[in-house]
């Protein structure tokens, strides 16, 4: 079996250790001959990759490691490039969470006024390391699951509509775990799913096991009291603004109980229960920092102050299986079943088929071929060509350095309650963003 080069974009990222030691569980399927780090931020980038360094030759001696800031370095003979880049860090998260909420609207890092903002931070440097594959190793694929993967899916639609690059998420993964929880089930993977919508933004409307038995019934029947919440007698499963996303599933699904809704949908269809929950001194982007960011890179400088792996603390992430299965399905022809971010194309029936919608898809070493999912019902629908219609704007506004396109993005946002308002947002947004942004006019 052919072994893999893979590049991680975002090397310096607390995402990347958990990536690496998927990597490693699943080298059995999955093999892999290097394994390189691409970062802009040398610093931060330099803490995980010595850690990783030590965790690679006590682990897996035989794979070549290097971190490098050197885009020729970085993606010279490589199979796949595995990018999950955040753009202005966790400083600029933090701006994006709480400017929206001076003016009372919801501040969320993907969602409504901070998940624009922040894809007008990524388009660029997503684009540059295409082109930096493109250039060094052109046979290559790039599995981008830099958020905000919607509006990031759409550039790479627009500007590079022929490049090797699949967009995927791993929030339906999370999902689904939790569905194979409350089923009792082993694994997510005992389950088919069929699943429509937009990245952040979708329903299931069909799920089944191996048998092809409807496990719909006793899912919607646990969601309607519990949301996503697997075991409601336990005090709390997971971190509290977490906790409280996976409880509130079960308002959002009785909003439209013919389907299962993606977690997200509750900052469309309830903003002002968020900004309520929302402390605007205290956002997500503060824990993230105090928490994850913190252990992570003290676990990092731990195995380098030991010179050893051994007992150290890192985790490996459940959306790294998800990206080492669609390596897999590409390097070994799986034929998987995944949810992939693609472009429309008829697949729903009812949409526009430019839209980059999140549906299921077959993959193989030649790419990805859609499932037909028909028509939608009209309530979906028209949420989802508000949404899509707000991200169109974003990418044109990128493209044109159009100020008017970009307010009009805020302005259609479900999350923003005027047109007025979503303008004194973008002002307060332009001025954060001024050195990462494309000029206004």
């Amino acid at each position: 079996m052919k072994k893999s080069s893979v590049v991680i974009a975002g090397g310096g990222s607390t995402f990347t250790p958990g990536i690496v030691l998927m990597l490693l569980e699943h080298l059995e399927r999955f093999p892999i001959r290097q394994i390189k780090f691409y970062d802009n931020d040398a610093k931060r980038q330099e803490i995980i990759g010595k850690a990783c360094e030590i965790l690679l030759k006590e682990r897996a001696p035989e794979i070549t490691f290097s971190y490098t800031t050197d885009p020729e370095k970085a993606f010279t003979d490589v199979d796949f490039v595995m990018a999950h880049i955040r753009v202005g860090k966790y400083a600029m998260r933090e701006q994006d969470e709480k400017i929206p909420m001076r003016y009372n609207v919801l501040g969320q890092e993907t969602c409504g006024p901070g998940g624009i903002a922040y894809g007008m931070r990524s388009i660029g440097p997503i684009i540059e390391i295409i082109d930096f594959m493109e250039k060094y190793s052109p046979d290559a694929w790039m599995l981008n699951y830099s958020n905000p993967a919607a509006i990031v899916a759409e550039a790479t639609r627009r500007l590079r509509p022929t490049s090797r690059i699949i967009n995927i998420c791993d929030m339906p993964v999370g999902i689904e775990d939790r569905m194979a929880g409350i089923l009792g089930l082993k694994s997510r993977k005992e389950m088919q799913v069929k699943y429509y919508g937009l990245n952040h933004f979708g329903w299931w409307s069909d799920i089944r096991d191996q048998a092809g038995h409807d496990l719909m019934p006793r899912l919607k029947e646990h969601v309607a009291k519990h949301g996503y919440i697997v075991r409601p007698e336990a005090e709390q499963e997971t971190e509290p603004s977490w906790n409280d996303t996976f409880a509130k599933a079960k308002d959002v699904y009785a909003v439209e109980p013919d389907t299962l809704p993606n977690t997200y949908l509750k900052y469309y269809l309830f903003p002002d229960y968020i900004v309520k929950h929302t402390d605007p001194n205290h956002s997500r982007a503060n824990e993230v920092m105090e928490h994850r960011e913190k252990n992570v890179f003290a676990a990092a400088r731990a195995v380098i102050e030991k010179g050893t792996a051994k007992d150290c603390r890192f985790t490996a992430d459940d959306h790294a299986s998800y990206i080492v299965d669609l390596a897999d399905a590409i390097a070994s022809n799986t034929k998987a079943r995944m949810l992939l971010i693609v472009e429309n194309g008829g697949s729903i029936e009812n949409f526009d088929p430019t839209a980059m919608v999140e549906i299921p898809c077959i993959v193989g070493s030649d790419g990805y071929e859609k499932v037909c999912i028909g028509r939608i019902p009209r309530f979906q629908k028209g949420l989802m060509e508000q949404q899509v219609a707000v991200e169109k704007l974003v990418v044109e506004a990128w493209i044109n350095g159009s100020y008017q396109k970009l307010w009009q993005a805020l302005t259609l946002s479900k999350t923003v309650p005027s047109a007025a308002v979503a303008k004194q947002i973008l002002d307060d947004l332009m001025i954060a963003n001024q050195s990462y942004w494309p000029e206004l006019k």
